[in-house]
């Protein structure tokens, strides 16, 4: 029987190394050893992604391959979560984002690409598309009570959208219930700040590191 140490090296590794059947392998063990699942997947998985974060930033690895990390992540968590109840389920997961491309833009290759991420980082993820009705954004963040609404625009005409939202928000006084994040090409941090959002995220890695700062001080 492996360690618990050799256990989380493996999860890591399923994921750094993109191998599907050591990452099945590697959870049915974290089980059996009962390893605590939030470690696993936060230190086992969450460190292997690290791995593909780092190389798709440094133009080493590409969607393909985020992928196939998010597929076999989600397999293990899976596994690892097997037994627990639902409650406990939801503790596992970092928090829940509500994420689309803004009203009348219809680009989505890059929010894709940072769902993708979130999911393989372990947070809950509700995608609504591109071209995303501001009315639906605001009533989809109250329907499934997410932690962050994250919002694209590709264009500097439909970047006018994301102030939407925060208005409509503070309007329905429940901008206190949710974190906006803010990006896309022509977005800037100076213009999410200028529209009161909470954070600007420039790539799908920063996209994720901003996220987990937000759910931190959320739960603090």
């Amino acid at each position: 029987m492996s360690s618990k140490e050799e256990v989380l090296e493996k999860l890591k590794n399923s994921i750094a190394e993109l191998d599907e059947d050591l990452g099945e392998e590697a959870a049915k063990e974290a089980l059996e050893l009962g390893i605590n699942p939030i470690e696993a997947i936060n230190e086992g998985l969450g460190a292997g992604m690290q791995v593909q974060s780092d190389l798709f930033d440094e133009g080493e690895a590409f969607v393909p391959q985020l992928v196939v990390a998010s597929e076999i992540f989600e397999n293990a968590v899976s596994i690892i979560t097997s037994k627990m109840s639902a409650d406990e389920k939801n503790a596992t997961s970092l928090g829940k984002i509500l994420i689309f491309t803004v009203e009348s833009d219809i680009h989505d290759i890059g929010k894709n690409i940072v769902k993708t991420m979130f999911s393989a980082s372990g947070f809950e993820v509700i995608d609504i598309g591109r071209d995303a009705a501001t009315t639906d954004v605001i009533a989809k963040a109250k329907e499934y009570n997410v932690d962050i609404i994250a919002g694209a625009a590709l264009m500097t005409t439909t970047m006018p959208a994301q102030r939407d939202i925060i208005n409509i928000l503070k309007e329905q006084n429940i901008r206190d219930q949710f974190k906006c994040m803010f990006g896309g090409a022509p977005v800037s941090p100076e213009w999410v700040e200028s529209i009161g959002a909470d954070a600007y995220a420039d790539n799908a890695a920063e996209a994720v590191e901003k996220a987990k700062a937000l759910v931190a001080n959320c739960k603090k």
